[in-house]
């Protein structure tokens, strides 16, 4: 999609980047590499950059600040083949990007899947990540555990096995996708930090042909879910690396009402990352980035300058 009012866009740029086979779109803002540090920011599902607007407004006065559609989404690539969405693909698209947007390395932040896409990376490729920022987004090894010993995050992630069906594009779709806009516009749009120019924003990305086969196709990539989780051997595997610890200083952040990826997965997890700073909000969910937007910036600003 194009800029819109609510993402003030005087501020910011948008471009494409021929990358690791695919072509992924970006929004930007501020001044670019060479000339500010390079930070990133990766969405989840079913976002697209414009998940980050109010960040690349924000951040764009002091970095060079990108959030790329992630490939499948909304107007990048959309490889038609499940096995285009594996962790390593995923991990290569953000190596590919930070080098074709002229740096060495940046500061990476994730939410959800792109916070996913962030710890493999940080994990895969440590020297590209200078600081990495997680936002309700659990890491690898820590699901692991919490899918194979904790019911209750067994039962909260039973939507990962719908998603995965090949029911699902028809279901999500359904009543120009009823489900999707009340379960990740709903609660917004009443509590008013959604408007309806963003409603319309997210339908129209949803609509782009094959995006949302595309993003259910990141859930059928990984073999990591309910019931139990995934064996160490495939997960290693699938992140790229003999070791699951994660080097880089790491700032995560994390709504404690998130009814899908429980608070257990901040437990132990200073047994993975060397250098770790974990800001909870206890009044925030998995959209804590949408419902919060100043507390996030903030938290990020601070560590970032620390």
């Amino acid at each position: 999609m194009g800029q819109t009012p609510a993402a003030r866009p005087e501020a910011i740029r948008h471009g494409f980047a021929e990358v690791n086979r695919v072509r992924l779109h970006y929004a930007s803002a501020g001044a670019r590499a060479g000339e500010s540090k390079l930070i990133i920011f990766l969405h989840g599902f079913p976002e697209f950059w414009y998940a980050w607007r109010e960040q690349l407004v924000e951040f764009g006065r002091d970095y060079y600040a990108v959030a790329p559609d992630m490939r499948g989404y909304n107007l990048s690539s959309k490889p038609a083949e499940v096995k285009q969405y594996e962790i390593s693909r995923l991990v290569g698209d953000v190596q590919a990007l930070v080098a074709h947007l002229g740096a060495k390395s940046c500061v990476l932040v994730g939410h959800d899947w792109g916070g996913v896409v962030a710890w493999a990376s940080a994990i895969a490729c440590p020297d590209l990540v200078e600081k990495l920022v997680i936002v309700n987004a659990p890491h690898p090894g820590i699901f692991q555990r919490e899918l194979a010993q904790n019911p209750a995050q067994q039962q909260a992630s039973q939507y990962m096995l719908l998603l995965r069906t090949p029911e699902a594009e028809a279901l999500m779709s359904a009543n120009n996708f009823e489900l999707m806009q009340e379960g990740i516009l709903g609660p917004g749009l009443r509590q008013g930090y959604f408007t309806e120019a963003d409603r319309l924003a997210y339908l129209e990305a949803w609509s782009q042909p094959g995006a949302l086969a595309a993003g259910l196709n990141y859930y059928r990539a990984t073999k990591i879910g309910p019931p139990a989780g995934v064996s160490d051997e495939d997960s290693h595997r699938q992140f790229d690396s003999a070791s699951l610890d994660v080097k880089p200083p790491t700032l995560v952040i994390w709504g404690e009402r998130d009814p899908y990826l429980l608070t257990g997965n901040l437990d132990g997890l200073d047994r993975y990352v060397r250098n770790l700073r974990v800001e909870r909000v206890p009044e925030g969910t998995h959209r804590v980035v949408h419902e919060k937007p100043a507390l996030v910036n903030s938290l990020i600003h601070g560590f970032i300058a620390s």
